[in-house]
């Protein structure tokens, strides 16, 4: 009986340490990437007390670019609910030559790195191109401009909306639809009523991950925007100008206002997939 014991305690001991050590590097590399630059940022920002952080962000230049930020990544965010959930609905419900194509390449944008989109933006809609004289002679600007901003963030978060809702649709059956078309109703009332609400987790999930990822898009931006103060210099272009002028403080507390954003979102958005994951059990 004692050597069994003896033997159960040998075997029990290295795992409960290895669950230890586990958690430990867990949690250690959690610290390291995440919770220590967040202090740091948060640290330098409030340096200056209350006061000197409202009037770091609340100068005319750092509202303009944080206005400017949201409301852009409020459009695309938009913009990505309905064409996204489109998106999916095509790649789920039909069947056409190259539907496998279109679904790899929704993916494109992950792996292009966002330098690249702007080139490319401006390759094909700058004033020197012939599609970008064309516009500009009629009057519509793109590059150097918010639609050149807008086209930029919806190239980086086309997918979000799109692979939030795909799953959802794989699992759902047909049989809801099939019953409402029975019934008389139409395609869009079928879809309206029996498909949409369901869906709609799934959406706002891939919204929130658009506009969380629009909010702090760099790359791409600085590329097509022309970074014109109070007109189209965006919130984390902002920030950089603001380090090479090495005004750290300033860009420190524009960033823990960008962070507060990012942190409300993620927050809803573990609320939505807990409220999820209760409804589905």
């Amino acid at each position: 009986m004692r050597s069994i014991l003896s033997r159960t305690r040998v075997v029990r001991a290295p795992l409960a340490w290895g669950k230890l050590g586990l958690r430990g590097v867990a949690v250690s590399y959690l610290l390291l990437m995440i919770v220590l630059p967040l202090t740091a940022v948060a640290r330098i920002g409030f340096s200056g007390g209350l006061a000197v952080f409202w009037n770091d962000v609340s100068t005319p230049l750092a509202l303009a670019s944080l206005k400017l930020t949201v409301l852009v990544a409020a459009v695309v965010t938009l913009i990505n609910a309905a064409i996204g959930t489109l998106t999916a609905y095509v790649l789920v419900r039909y069947q056409f030559p190259g539907r496998r194509i279109l679904d790899a390449l929704a993916d494109v944008s992950f792996a292009i790195p966002t330098l690249v989109t702007g080139v490319m933006l401006v390759m094909l809609f700058g004033p020197q191109t012939i599609l970008g004289g064309w516009l500009s002679a009629h009057g519509i600007q793109i590059i150097f401009a918010k639609p050149g901003i807008v086209m930029a963030l919806l190239f980086v978060t086309y997918p979000f909306v799109i692979r939030s809702v795909q799953p959802v649709l794989l699992e759902l059956s047909l049989e809801q639809e099939e019953a409402a078309h029975t019934i008389g109703a139409s395609k869009w009332v079928a879809f309206r009523s029996v498909v949409l609400p369901t869906l709609a987790p799934a959406i706002i999930t891939g919204c929130l991950l658009s506009f969380a990822r629009a909010l702090g898009e760099f790359g791409s931006i600085v590329v097509v925007a022309g970074n014109i103060p109070m007109r189209t210099l965006t919130a984390p272009v902002y920030l950089f100008g603001q380090i090479e002028s090495q005004n750290v403080r300033g860009a420190s507390a524009v960033s823990v206002l960008l962070l507060a954003f990012s942190f409300t979102l993620m927050i809803l958005l573990d609320a939505l997939r807990e409220r999820a994951s209760q409804t589905e059990s």
